[in-house]
């Protein structure tokens, strides 16, 4: 029978449950060696006075302060030097008046002494020292027992051990304390669909991201994590793999099979071994999220896209696990400005990924779809959280993200057309870059408002000419387009053309499903200027033709998304470039070749990272090793700078 959620509860509500929930963890002794991050279990004293003598702060002459309160710069103070002081030596001389002894930073203070004359306000000449400068009692000496006494408290319980405080509890001579013990987190995915990385990968199998990803975040956390492979989507399987994780392990988070569906046993194996308290969130991505407590022991389901995975382990998990290690809950955040009207659900509160790019402010570039999107866990600098009550989020909007780490601006942002000519420059230059692919419309726009170095493009203009027409009529000032290298565009379809096509018209065909590219890319603009050709040649619309094209409104964001809609049978036939049509097998029909160029900022021609991609542009060794991806070539035009007005 299938079981639907249960009320959903939002995520207020879960974060108070969570809050609420403790797990008691043994109490552990270790060395002040292995205590770096771990959390106090008892308060610790010190078992000696820190320092434990009065000692010099600096190098100079032990004195009795009285004697120098008369010392001028033109009038020093003259006293006779009766012998010296070495750090860790015992004193064996006695400073009487008008006397001083020579002394070491951290050496102990001779008797008699009050105070030091640092050695930068004296000089010494036939065995006396002429002071310039007055001291007080006490200054330059560090007294016993000024930084702790013995039996003193000085770290109390709970507290989570930084460098200082090792630093610390190591002067007061402990040497070993107590903590808590780290939790234990097991991590399991499910799923009959999942494969571990590194066996042959088969049609409808993918590889296995959450094992490894959620073992990281949890490490991250501060715990102990033990990954347990993979499970089927079978019940006793999956309550078996559960069971065994709970006989030495704290918490349990699995991910996959959560949701309603037939498949999903995550609930019922919870269900059976444990309280359900939670069965479905009210957020996106994450709602089929399930949380239970066994004893003295919590489990957690995530779901199975790695997204959704990610964000629930972030917002919900992990705020949970640095509770119990004692790391810092709060996440770091920035304030950024949304660059595109990003649209919610009314109802749920969303986590969107977003890329930044910081131009004096941050610029936040949402990703539209990405729960299931691997590419995006890597792309992401972290996310925004959309309120439940809130339909959209308006252009240039303040908001604020959640930094998945430490955000590191890069060396190049490059945002526009996707090409693997780019990625091949990238490599070639050593540089660190950000590439945002929005199509070669996005990257202008990108480039004008001062978000992009550098944008890829390729448009094509009813004039038949590439690139500039849009620059100009997009009102891009000062600057520059240089010259890239031509793609050959053309379909892709599967091996051996099954469906025998070789034109635009052959799209009209009942038995034929398109692939479509997202529009402001340069493919777009080509894909519709031929089927208005094709219009205006059969007396049709444009619009009568993109409804008898099955699949027009299906868009892919790359060439490779393309390709592999085709490989997989979705698609009959697309519009990519070569390179990506012999990558994964597939046949291509070329219709035409097409300039890919670059727009870059004036004021970034300074920059290194930009002479250096364009340096390699022109380079003998991006010539050498662009001849290996089929599809793309240079050409005597590649690296020259176009003016325009």
């Amino acid at each position: 029978m299938r079981k639907v959620f249960r009320e959903l509860k939002s995520l207020d509500e879960v974060r108070r449950i969570l809050e609420s929930l403790t797990i008691d963890l043994d109490i552990e002794e270790i060395s002040i060696f292995e205590a770096y991050n771990r959390v106090l279990a008892e308060d610790v004293y010190a078992k000696c006075d820190v320092p434990p003598f009065d000692r010099a702060t600096m190098d100079g002459f032990a004195v009795k302060a009285e004697d120098t309160f008369l010392a001028e710069e033109d009038k020093p103070i003259k006293l006779k030097i009766v012998g010296n002081v070495k750090a860790g030596e015992v004193p064996r001389v006695e400073v009487d008046r008008g006397c001083a002894v020579e002394i070491s930073t951290g050496a102990v203070m001779p008797k008699g002494a009050n105070a030091v004359v640092m050695v930068e306000y004296t000089t010494v000449r036939d065995g006396y020292v002429y002071v310039y400068k007055p001291v007080a009692p006490m200054e330059n000496v560090a007294s016993a027992g000024s930084d702790a006494m013995a039996g003193e408290l000085i770290v109390r319980k709970g507290k989570v051990l930084s460098a200082r405080e090792i630093g610390l509890i190591a002067s007061a001579g402990v040497d070993r304390v107590k903590v808590f013990r780290k939790p234990k987190v097991a991590i399991i995915s499910t799923g009959d669909e999942i494969v571990e990385v590194g066996r042959p990968l088969e049609i409808g199998k993918i590889y296995d991201v959450n094992l490894y990803m959620i073992t990281s975040k949890v490490k991250e956390c501060g715990c102990l994590a033990f990954p347990m492979g993979v499970v089927r989507d079978d019940y006793l399987e999956i309550k078996r793999t559960v069971e065994n994780a709970l006989k030495t392990c704290d918490i349990v988070i699995t991910t996959g099979s959560t949701s309603a569906g037939l498949g999903d046993v995550i609930y019922r194996v919870f269900e059976e071994l444990g309280d359900v308290f939670v069965h479905g969130i009210a957020v996106k991505p994450g709602k089929p999220t399930v949380i239970a407590k066994t004893k003295n022991k919590v489990l957690f389901g995530l779901p199975g896209y790695p997204v959704s995975a990610l964000m629930i382990f972030e917002v919900v998990v992990a705020p949970f696990l640095r509770k119990l290690t004692g790391l810092e809950v709060e996440r770091n955040k920035v304030k950024a400005v949304l660059q595109v009207k990003t649209y919610s659900d009314v109802g749920r509160r969303e986590f969107r990924p977003v890329a930044l790019v910081k131009t004096g402010k941050f610029i936040a570039y949402p990703f539209t779809t990405y729960s299931g999107s691997v590419s995006t866990l890597a792309k992401a600098d972290g996310f925004i959280e959309i309120p439940e009550n809130v339909a959209f989020l308006e252009e240039g909007e303040e908001v604020d993200v959640i930094l998945f780490g430490d955000y590191k601006p890069s060396d190049l942002v490059i945002i526009g057309s996707h090409c693997l000519g780019v990625d091949l420059l990238i490599e070639l230059c050593s540089v660190d870059a950000k590439v945002i692919n929005v199509g070669s419309t996005g990257g202008l726009l990108a480039v004008k408002r001062g978000e992009a170095d550098l944008a890829g493009t390729h448009l094509l203009d009813e004039s038949g000419v590439y690139n500039i027409p849009f620059i100009k009529r997009l009102g891009l000032k000062d600057v520059i387009l240089v010259k890239g290298y031509e793609r050959e565009q053309g379909f892709i379809v599967a091996k051996g053309n099954p469906k025998g096509i070789r034109g635009f018209e052959d799209l009209l065909r009942e038995d034929v499903v398109f692939i479509n590219r997202n529009p402001g890319s340069g493919t777009r603009v080509l894909i519709d200027m031929k089927l208005r050709e094709l219009a205006e040649k059969l007396g049709l619309s444009f619009e009568e033709i993109k409804k008898r094209i099955k699949g027009y409104d299906v868009e892919a964001k790359t060439h490779t998304a393309v390709a592999v809609a085709v490989l997989m049978g979705k698609a009959d036939v697309g519009v990519g470039i070569r390179t990506v049509a012999d990558r994964y097998g597939l046949d291509f029909i070329p219709l035409r070749p097409e300039e890919y160029d670059f727009v870059v900022r004036k004021d970034r021609l300074g920059k290194e990272s930009v002479k250096r991609f364009l340096e390699t542009l022109r380079s003998d060794k991006f010539k050498r090793e662009v001849r290996k991806l089929k599809g793309i070539r240079v050409t005597e035009r590649t690296g020259e700078i176009v003016e325009f007005s």
